[in-house]
């Protein structure tokens, strides 16, 4: 009568709203309530969700590190392959999965797949742009990095395999110094893939799920400036990285030297020494650490450089030695690298002539067609390898085939 609610009707309104889907203080949140700190972490990507809580922000630096001076190594290796300035820069660590590789990634492209196979047990993968392969492949055979046209084939495949395997056994030797062991690695399985019709489980089982992904940025002199990817299960690359920071590889390593007495206090500093100033390294301890154009920090360390500063403390360096060469000498450039690639197969062509034709007297052409060249009768063939003109010849016959006994040789 009052215009008041009694308390009957105060809790027959209360059990209408709970009837009805509504929540109190106490009951539960709806569908729609914003997603927990645990949904949260899930990165969503084209394709499927990443759960960043696999891997913390220190082991993503600490891999990063590990692989900073593995690839650095790598880079070293390769200059000495195509004679040209490489550059290779630090690397982006992240999770992945086989969708966000798709997307983005050229495409096609080379996957290179590396098993350790002494000192530690696992697989990772490089992937390679399709035009990186082709200029890189070139130089090593003695072009100028510019015969690009056409597509891959085996012995392009195979050139860029003999590459990996020379970068790749740097980059395990670096490994071995660092967890005093023996690391090898089995020959690299190269394979030119678009990925968008290609079954991941297929190449390795590890990219079916979450992996991590190392992207560095690749310079090969002015030919190439692109992205190199480096492919890893999640769990080999913590074991990489405790093995290589701990040198805990699991195995029966060598035992651990006597700990050195310690050194006799240093002579306080100079009253007129610069306060705060940092400790000198000695400059032979530099040549053993890989320079991938990223300077060592002056203002301090990240924590996993400084454990990993004991490993690369305790390297054994020694000065280089160089040959002393007798005069009248002469070494041909590019001579002390032939034995790298002296397995790799090159493609030799002869070819007895030239033409051009209108293409209407082309579509004439039948069975009979005489085609004049651009070389008379007698005239020296010319020999190519791979494209290039190499050498001039003569035209033989041997038994039931022809040959070319060459005659020239083009300089």
């Amino acid at each position: 009568m009052d215009g008041m609610l009694s308390q009957d009707e105060i809790n027959a309104l209360l059990a209408g709203m709970d009837s009805s889907g509504g929540g109190d203080a106490g009951g539960d949140a709806p569908a729609d309530a914003p997603a927990t700190d645990d949904a949260a972490a899930a990165t969503p990507v084209g394709g499927g969700v990443i759960d960043e809580s696999l891997l913390t922000d220190s082991e993503k630096d600490a891999i990063g590190e590990v692989a900073n001076i593995s690839m650095g190594s790598s880079a070293t290796t390769l200059y000495s392959l195509v004679n040209q300035k490489v550059n290779i820069t630090t690397p982006q660590v992240e999770l992945a999965t086989w969708e966000t590789v798709i997307n983005n990634y050229e495409r096609p492209c080379v996957f290179i797949q590396i098993k350790y196979t002494v000192g530690l047990d696992g697989t990772n993968i490089l992937i390679l742009k399709e035009h990186d392969v082709m200029v890189i492949t070139d130089l090593m055979m003695g072009g100028d990095g510019t015969n690009t046209e056409g597509e891959i084939g085996e012995l392009q495949l195979s050139a860029i395999s003999e590459a990996m395997n020379q970068m790749m056994g740097a980059a395990a030797t670096s490994l071995s110094t660092m967890i005093n062991q023996k690391v090898d690695i089995s020959p690299p399985q190269a394979t030119l893939l678009d990925m968008i019709n290609d079954d991941p489980s297929d190449i390795a089982d590890f990219l079916t799920g979450t992996f991590v992904r190392i992207s560095f940025k690749m310079q090969v002199g002015d030919l190439v400036d692109s992205t190199l990817m480096q492919l890893y299960p999640i769990d080999f690359a913590k074991t990489l990285k405790d093995t290589v920071i701990t040198g805990d590889s699991g195995g029966d390593a060598a035992p651990a030297p006597e700990p050195a007495p310690a050194p006799a206090p240093a002579p306080a500093p100079a009253p007129d020494a610069a306060a705060g100033a940092m400790p000198q390294m000695d400059p032979s301890m530099m040549g053993g650490m890989p320079q991938m154009g990223m300077g060592m920090p002056q203002m301090g360390m990240s924590m996993p450089q400084m454990q990993m500063m004991p490993q690369m403390m305790n390297m054994n360096i020694q000065p280089a030695q160089f040959q002393n060469f007798a005069g009248g000498t002469t070494i041909m450039a590019g001579g002390e690298n032939i034995g790298i690639i002296k397995d790799v197969p090159l493609e030799v062509t002869v070819e007895l002539g030239r033409t051009a034709k209108p293409i209407a007297d082309i579509l004439d052409f039948a069975p009979g067609t005489i085609i004049e060249l651009d070389k008379v009768a007698g005239e020296p063939v010319d020999v190519l390898v791979n494209g290039k003109f190499v050498a001039k010849g003569e035209v033989v016959v041997i038994e039931e085939s022809f040959g070319v006994r060459v005659t020239e040789i083009v300089q």
